[in-house]
């Protein structure tokens, strides 16, 4: 835990989930630069929209307002929660709206971070547009190097005239004014696409990694989902639940586990599961931190694809985390099957955790791997 201060106070902040030693802060000079201009220009309007706070720093230091935080991360919301209790604030002091919900009414102050995705803040601004009004005041903030011209054609053409901040370490902000003679814009998600040499088509919300075609890890992936009779398969960090379709349709007789932090990827993966199995095979969709919820020792197979980086971090703490949580969950004679580039070296961490690994493929990008628990 790390202290911010701030013009509104001083304030203790985690990133979630909790690590001992962490070294990595739970907000960044574009939050920083948010709150300064708040305070100079003393706008405290309320109701305020917070979008895409990534570990509560804007929600909880502006607790007072009663803020709404509209994020599709539910280690955002969680991450929230735990420093609100951190700072002796009442966890009723935020009103929690996830990614495939949407806020109530008009606010009068709308505050957003500028997401990696920008197919994200397509979707969010156009559904934004109903909760506002030509006095709202937008103003969104991120760093130098995730805003581009692409991002601020967004905001021209979906909220109205848009200018920026000067840069300061390294951050800028954007200021939006509502035109409302603009025409209302639907979102253009969910989005489809056909899986390769397949008959399903693959439905994906904004948020939802590589969701305009199949990229090259799953592709390659996908080749060697194995069949081997298992009772319980999980897919962790599951997208738009392509492998775990896959390894449904290989493995005939699983029940399927589909875990996910984003609630737009367990919306796309629930939608194309029972769309490809006609609501004729069941599965549990899981919407939380990895394998927190899954019980020890109740899974025959678990396949991953980990990320490398979360809000904006690169790193391996995910994949770490994802790989011990499934030896837990992995029962005797259970097997992991991991791809990942082949720079991130995870044969190292799964001789580690399960004394044994097996590499099952690769190509000059990625590797395949395979550990089992003993």
């Amino acid at each position: 835990m790390q202290q911010i201060k701030v013009p509104h106070g001083e304030f203790q902040l985690s990133r979630y989930p909790i690590r001992k030693k962490e070294e990595l802060r739970a907000w960044d000079a574009a939050d920083e630069y948010m709150l300064q201009y708040l305070h100079e220009k003393n706008i405290n309007f309320s109701p305020v929209l917070i979008i895409n706070d990534a570990f509560g720093a804007l929600s909880v230091i502006l607790s007072k307002q009663k803020p709404v935080m509209w994020s599709d991360s539910y280690l955002s919301q969680q991450g929230t929660l735990h420093n609100l209790v951190s700072n002796h604030l009442s966890s009723k002091t935020v009103q929690f709206v996830n990614g495939m919900e949407k806020p109530d009414g008009i606010f009068d102050l709308v505050l957003i971070k500028v997401p990696r995705n920008l197919a994200l803040l397509e979707d969010q601004l156009c559904k934004l547009r109903p909760h506002i009004n030509a006095t709202t005041t937008i103003i969104a903030a991120g760093m130098v190097k995730s805003i581009h011209t692409s991002t601020l054609d967004l905001f021209t053409s979906i909220i109205g005239k848009t200018t920026t901040s000067k840069a300061q370490k390294k951050s800028r902000l954007i200021f939006s004014q509502p035109d409302m003679s603009l025409p209302a814009v639907d979102s253009p998600y969910p989005s489809e696409y056909q899986l390769e040499n397949t008959s399903y088509i693959l439905s994906n919300h904004a948020n939802v990694f590589s969701r305009q075609s199949l990229d090259i890890g799953t592709r390659f992936f996908l080749e060697h989902v194995p069949s081997k009779n298992a009772k319980h398969i999980i897919d962790v960090g599951c997208g738009n639940g392509v492998i775990g379709i896959i390894a449904a349709e290989r493995n005939p007789e699983a029940d399927i586990t589909f875990i996910d932090e984003s609630y737009m990827a367990i919306a796309s993966t629930k939608h194309n599961f029972e769309k490809a199995f006609n609501n004729n095979r069941s599965a549990q969709f899981e919407i939380t931190d990895c394998l927190k919820d899954i019980k020890n020792e109740t899974a025959d197979l678990i396949l991953i694809n980990p990320p490398f980086h979360q809000h904006n971090a690169v790193g391996d703490s995910t994949a770490w985390k994802m790989f011990t949580e499934s030896r837990d969950a992995l029962k005797q004679g259970g097997e992991i099957w991991v791809i990942g580039n082949r720079h991130l070296a995870y044969h190292v961490k799964l001789k580690r955790l399960f004394g044994n690994y097996v590499n099952i493929a690769s190509n000059k990008k990625f590797v395949i791997l395979k550990a089992i628990k003993r």
